[in-house]
C-alpha cells in the first residue's frame, strides 16, 4: 500500500476527524502494516493492548471466549479501528479479533498516538471535548433506563 493510500483509509477514521492532511501523513508513515491471511489472529483476549489497528482490507470478526464457548460479538471491515481505548491507555483486549478474510491491517501504536497528541494540542483538545460529550450522552442514557432496573 502507498502512503496516499494509507492517509485515504485513516481518514476514514472517526478517531482521526480532526487530522489534517499533514497530520494524516505524519500518522501514516509511523504506522506499521500487517498482512494477515484469513482465520489468524490480529490479537488475543486478555493480552496487554499496546497499539490499535485499522483496517484497510477484508474483514476481522471480534470474538468473545475460546473453545466452544466462543461467539462472535461483531464483524468490522475497512475504515474501522479496533482497539481505540488502547491508543490512549494502557489496558488489556477485551475480546480476540480473527480475521475472516485475508487483510491488510495498519498498526497504530500508543506511542506514535502519544506523540500525536503532543504535537497537536488542537487535535487533543478536540479529541478531549469528543471524549466527554461521548461519556456525558452515555451517562444520560443510563438515567433514562434506571427505572427499568430498580
Amino acid at each position: 500500500m502507498s502512503l496516499e493510500s494509507d492517509i485515504a483509509i485513516l481518514r476514514k477514521v472517526r478517531l482521526f476527524d480532526e487530522l489534517e492532511t499533514d497530520q494524516l501523513r505524519l500518522l501514516a508513515f509511523g504506522a506499521e502494516h500487517r498482512r494477515l491471511r484469513a482465520g489468524e489472529f490480529v490479537f488475543r483476549e486478555s493480552a496487554r493492548a499496546d497499539a490499535g489497528f485499522v483496517i484497510a482490507s477484508g474483514e476481522v470478526a471480534l470474538i468473545h471466549g475460546r473453545g466452544e464457548e466462543a461467539r462472535v460479538l461483531s464483524r468490522h471491515g475497512p475504515g474501522t479501528l479496533l482497539g481505540e481505548l488502547c491508543l490512549i491507555t494502557e489496558t488489556t483486549r477485551p475480546a480476540s479479533a480473527r480475521t475472516e478474510t485475508d487483510c491488510e491491517l495498519i498498526r497504530v501504536s500508543r506511542p506514535l498516538f502519544r506523540r500525536m497528541l503532543e504535537e497537536y494540542p488542537e487535535f487533543t483538545a478536540a479529541l478531549h471535548q469528543r471524549i466527554r460529550d461521548e461519556l456525558e450522552a452515555m451517562l444520560a442514557d443510563i438515567e433514562r433506563l434506571e427505572g427499568r432496573f430498580s
